[in-house]
């Protein structure tokens, strides 16, 4: 008799979800990552790591921005020289994609400048991102194959802008519960255990 355990949670990728890297994905760029999908489609995929913030503010990348202190966070390793955003809110931002229920990719970034300024729109109301992550066709259902990535259905989309992003990685996988939520206890470095 053998055991074999199935570590899939068998979702499928698609815009709106959310990716959570197994405990020990061996590419630094995504160590302890979750990233959300802002489409997914025959042509590819990308979107941003939400958990990762750089050590800049969006006021140090554009001195135009009107003291806007928003953190930055990097998205990914493709393209790090673009600035992206995502953000939640009732106004109808030109030129936005909804990507969840609520929240929207891009737009028109002076109008979100505008907005911010006039706190019409809350700074913890939209992330900014250096670069996203990207990947070609067919490569991120190899990956979740191979058991490098998590999907995730959001029940409720507030709670990438809600959550502290240092606790994400683990709160997500302590909310699926079972074998994940072991995962969300494993040492950074299990040689240190």
């Amino acid at each position: 008799m053998s055991l074999y355990f199935d570590y899939k949670n068998n979702l499928e990728p698609k815009k709106g979800r959310l990716l959570i890297s197994e405990p020990h994905l061996p590419d630094f760029n995504f160590d302890r990552t979750v990233i959300l999908l802002c489409e997914h489609s025959n042509d590819g995929s990308f979107g941003f790591v939400i958990n990762k913030p750089s050590k800049v503010s969006l006021n140090d990348i554009l001195k135009h921005s009107m003291d806007i202190e928003s953190k930055v966070f990097i998205g990914g390793p493709v393209e790090q020289n673009t600035l992206h955003f995502i953000h939640r809110s009732s106004f109808d931002i030109e030129g936005e994609i909804e990507i969840a229920e609520g929240i929207y990719w891009g737009g028109d970034f002076n109008q979100i400048l505008d907005k911010s300024n006039t706190q019409q729109l809350e700074q913890e109301d939209v992330r900014f991102f250096l670069g996203y992550s990207g990947w070609g066709v067919g490569q991120l259902e190899q990956e979740i194959e191979a058991n490098s990535w998590i999907v995730y259905d959001m029940e409720d989309s507030n709670l990438i802008f809600d959550l502290e992003e240092n606790l994400l990685w683990k709160t997500l996988l302590q909310d699926m519960g079972g074998r994940f939520s072991m995962y969300s206890k494993y040492p950074n470095d299990p040689r240190l255990n």
